[in-house]
């Protein structure tokens, strides 16, 4: 994975992210930086507009078709479809170079700006597979001949599977990942995917509790949700003169009510059981995880590393859920997303606007899932089930599926962990939280905009940690480590069952990499909220998916902090103890792929 550059310390607090940032996100978001994708000869680019039904509303798409040159009715070409990230169009560096790369190679691409972004209409509704998914299919039957563009141009040169059935895949990243997702749902017409960097889960995306209970909300992620508001609320100011059609509801200029009253929500810091519940349910509504049952394409995802927006327990949960019900999938993780390398990929690493697809591992695999599904080529390899860049060697690992837990290790009261309940020292430790942060993992939009951050840290008293000895050889770790936990905290027992689920206890658990000298290096600076459902029982958290080799001489430590200062926290203060003994204490488990951590 792509190391991040060292970042300078600059300051952090809970005030909205100012809208500078969010305009300086806007072309970052869609994937790449602006750049040449192959040659630009070979095609010609018509510009147009189509009026579609998305939800109750009727507005207009503006979307760019990139015809190759010799495709006609005679000798058609299989399509491509593709749109943005949260803040672009279709005349953003990464969706044009999207469009150019497969235009080049003989596809017929079209590259539309999605609803609320560019110069289409309607509100943003974040990927509604009734309303984005729906519009999309209206691009869809221009492309299977059964409809025009506004101006009466029709697209009568993509090869058909049947009446109204272009041979069509979708590509995209982030929001542009997602979409295609929504789209699949409700279209049996797509033929291949490929989502990368986006969400499986908007409920855990942006108010995340790894403590696996769908039903209590977690911390909310305050700095990326403020930075994409604020995106969507400036697209007034960012595209003059917008469409009517683009005005939102619930107070907010440019979303629909219900995402602007979950934000409004997740703003105020509470969770009052019965609008907690109405959220969560509109969250997960726009969501792959509610709707994957219905997509039958097949997919190939492709997750970064470093992203802290949409981690790689996202991937996984969509890639097991599609293969569970018997959809085709491929899954890899690159070095590259939303918090690091996005603008700047590592070198060998797929970089769109360069146009590598033939020279990149990833554009290689892309270009094999579109050779099987699109040009129908049965005999394509299309790559192993699951592939994952490794930093501290060439080449790709891969295996036939992610790695299973395979290592456990526990939670000594001397502060070690150990490979054996019988070394278990008994002991009670304690931290307590302050009535603000104290822990700091990133400041989370600096890896789109290159602003500076400090290095992560915690503040004594307000965090404990439990480290191995010193590894006598490399430990290589791929996936989501997890942990088990009991904590005692008789003033979080005391308030968790009123009517707010803030009053609940939140704590946030991560690994580091520990070297001889003593500098800690937090994973990809990725970290677990815990929203802890009874502090009077055990739970366990699902840490972020990781792919780190902890060098000989080197520990892992586990660390439970108070607070983050990347999201919101716990209301009042909380201290919370925790307790070991040979006979029960807490576990830490990890998908180790070599190595000993004995």
């Amino acid at each position: 994975m792509s190391r991040r550059r060292r970042r300078h310390p600059v300051s952090a607090s809970r005030r909205p992210i100012v809208f500078a940032a969010g305009a300086a996100l806007a072309a970052p978001l869609a994937l790449a930086a602006p750049g040449q994708a192959g040659a630009t000869t070979g095609f010609t680019v018509t510009p147009l507009k189509f009026t579609v039904q998305a939800g109750d509303r009727k507005c207009v798409v503006d979307a760019d078709l990139y015809r190759p040159a010799g495709a006609d009715k005679a000798r058609p070409a299989p399509a491509v479809l593709t749109t943005n990230g949260f803040g672009g169009s279709k005349a953003d560096g990464s969706t044009d170079a999207i469009a150019k790369a497969f235009a080049t190679r003989g596809y017929v691409a079209l590259a539309y700006s999605g609803l609320g972004f560019g110069k289409s209409g309607c509100p943003i509704s974040l990927n509604d597979p009734e309303i984005d998914g729906r519009a999309a299919s209206d691009l869809i039957d221009f492309l299977g001949g059964t409809r025009a563009a506004d101006d009466g141009t029709r697209a009568d040169y993509v090869v058909k599977d049947g009446a109204g059935d272009p041979r069509l895949g979708m590509i995209g990243g982030s929001y542009g990942g997602t979409i295609q997702l929504a789209t699949a749902a409700n279209d049996r017409r797509l033929d291949a995917l490929v989502p990368l960097i986006t969400w499986n889960d908007l409920a855990y995306s942006l108010d995340p509790n790894n403590a696996n209970d769908p039903a209590t909300p977690g911390a909310y992620k305050y700095q990326w949700t403020s930075g994409f508001f604020l995106m969507g609320e400036s697209q007034g100011l960012l595209n003059p003169s917008l469409d009517p059609s683009r005005i939102g509801g619930g107070g907010c200029l440019h979303f629909v009510a219900k995402a602007c009253e979950t934000t409004r929500l997740l703003a105020s810091g509470r969770y009052p059981a019965d609008r907690t519940a109405e959220m969560l349910a509109y969250a997960r509504s726009v969501s792959p995880a509610s709707y994957l049952h219905r997509v039958k394409a097949p997919t190939l995802i492709i997750q970064g590393q470093a992203d802290t927006l949409f981690n790689l327990n996202e991937a996984e949960a969509t890639y097991k859920t599609l293969k569970a019900q018997g959809t085709e999938a491929r899954m890899i993780w690159q070095s590259w997303g939303h918090s690091g390398g996005l603008t700047d990929p590592a070198e060998g690493e797929l970089n769109l606007g360069q146009g590598n697809l033939e020279t990149s591992y990833v554009g290689r695999r892309i270009l094999a899932w579109f050779d099987r599904y699109l040009h129908g080529k049965k005999g394509t390899d299309t790559g192993p089930a699951f592939a994952y860049y490794r930093d501290w060697q060439s080449g790709y690992g891969t295996a036939a599926a992610p790695p299973a837990l395979s290592r456990k290790v526990y939670l000594s009261g001397d502060g070690k962990l150990v490979d054996n309940r019988s070394k278990v020292v008994r002991g009670a430790r304690e931290y307590r939280n302050r009535l603000f942060p104290t822990s700091h993992s990133e400041n989370s939009l600096t890896g789109l905009t290159g602003l500076p951050d400090r290095e992560p840290s915690d503040a004594p008293g307000t965090y404990l940690g439990w480290s191995t000895e010193p590894l006598k050889a490399p430990v290589d770790v791929v996936g989501a480590p997890k942990a088990t936990l009991k904590v005692v905290s008789p003033q979080t027992e005391r308030v968790q069952n009123s009517d707010d689920a803030a009053d609940k206890l939140v704590l946030f658990a991560k690994l580091y990499d520990v070297a001889p000298d003593g500098r800690k290096t937090l994973v990809q600076r990725l970290v677990a909220p815990v929203r802890v459902p009874d502090a009077r029982r055990a739970f366990t958290v699902s840490l972020p998916g990781i792919v780190h080799r902890y060098a000989a001489g080197h520990r892992l430590e586990f660390v439970v902090a108070a607070s983050d200062d990347a999201y919101y926290g716990n209301r009042g203060i909380k201290p919370v103890t925790i307790t070991s003994a040979p006979e029960d204490t807490g576990v830490l488990e990890l998908p180790v792929v070599r190595g000993t951590l004995g």
